[in-house]
């Protein structure tokens, strides 16, 4: 059993859709705070919660970043492991829209990774991948030479590189939104959140489940995933989309076998800082048949995006 944490700005929609997906939990000693009764959460994401987002901007910033996966990971205990990356060589191959817009969004994902572990060299590489990507889907000055060229000056000074990786990420992201390219943004998306879901179940292998701090993490991404499937079922009209749109109901299958009771979300404010914190406990089941299950889908839906 393990308590969420998580800072919030009162009344801010952004916050209680983090908070709903559970993807900025940190552990905390202040359980006394949270209620003591379980409750089963209801993991449909009900319409009341999506009535305000009709918006694609509010659904897609809802969702962590592939710089927050990375650190999300990292948190959990996460080790580096460069052969779990999808190889920069790679990159030559993907020449359709679909392709390189899942692959940007795999790329950025290991990218992060990369740079989090200080692996500077791989960073930029993976950031010159990024590139090849975002330039073939015409992503205008996202990434260009200055980007790299910061990259390589501060190859030392990993508040600066983490800075550098979320501006041009967000640059990415906000480009196409404003110009109107709703469902290659959501193709983005979904190549990244599909690489940190590998990465992590990879990471994982055999190990026992019971107690695993990456596996909570894991398992925390059954939140996410309904929102990552309103962003899709709002652009499935997009072929492209609609064929992922499958993969990721089928993914789901699996993850509706695992059950997490959450007891009621608390708010407290903290003093010092004026920050509301919502807290509340949650436990998770999942046996080792349903997280094997769980990474070979993973594993199979991230080698058919990188082929």
């Amino acid at each position: 059993m393990w308590l969420r944490n998580i800072p919030v700005k009162t009344g801010s929609l952004l916050g209680l859709l983090l908070a709903l997906a559970m993807m900025t939990g940190c552990r905390s000693e202040g359980s006394k705070n949270a209620g003591n009764e379980q409750n089963t959460v209801d993991l449909t994401a009900g319409d009341e919660i999506f009535e305000d987002l009709n918006e694609a901007k509010k659904v897609f910033y809802s969702l962590p970043s592939p710089l927050e996966t990375a650190v999300l990971l990292k948190s959990a205990g996460a080790k580096y492991n460069e052969s779990l990356l999808n190889p920069l060589s790679n990159a030559n191959n993907y020449t359709t829209n679909k392709q390189m817009a899942l692959n940007l969004g795999i790329f950025s994902t290991d990218l992060s990774f990369a740079s989090l572990f200080d692996q500077t060299q791989t960073s930029i590489n993976y950031m010159q991948a990024a590139k090849k990507m975002a330039d073939g889907l015409g992503i205008l000055d996202a990434i260009d030479q200055t980007t790299i060229d910061r990259l390589e000056e501060n190859v030392n000074n990993r508040d600066e590189l983490m800075n550098i990786i979320s501006e041009t990420l967000m640059s990415s992201n906000s480009f196409l939104l404003e110009n109107e390219r709703k469902a290659v943004a959501s193709i983005v998306l979904v190549g990244g959140w599909v690489e940190g879901l590998y990465i992590a179940t990879q990471l994982v292998g055999n190990s026992p489940v019971k107690g695993n701090k990456l596996v909570e993490r894991i398992v925390e991404q059954k939140f996410s995933l309904e929102i990552v499937l309103r962003l899709l079922e709002e652009n499935k009209e997009n072929p492209d989309v609609e064929s992922i749109l499958e993969q990721m109901n089928d993914l789901k299958k699996t993850f509706d076998k695992i059950t997490i009771k959450t007891s009621a979300i608390t708010p407290v404010e903290d003093p010092k800082t004026n920050v509301t914190l919502l807290k509340s406990k949650s436990e998770i089941q999942i046996t080792q048949e349903i997280f094997n299950e769980l990474r070979e889908k993973a594993k199979s839906i991230r080698t058919n995006f990188t082929l």
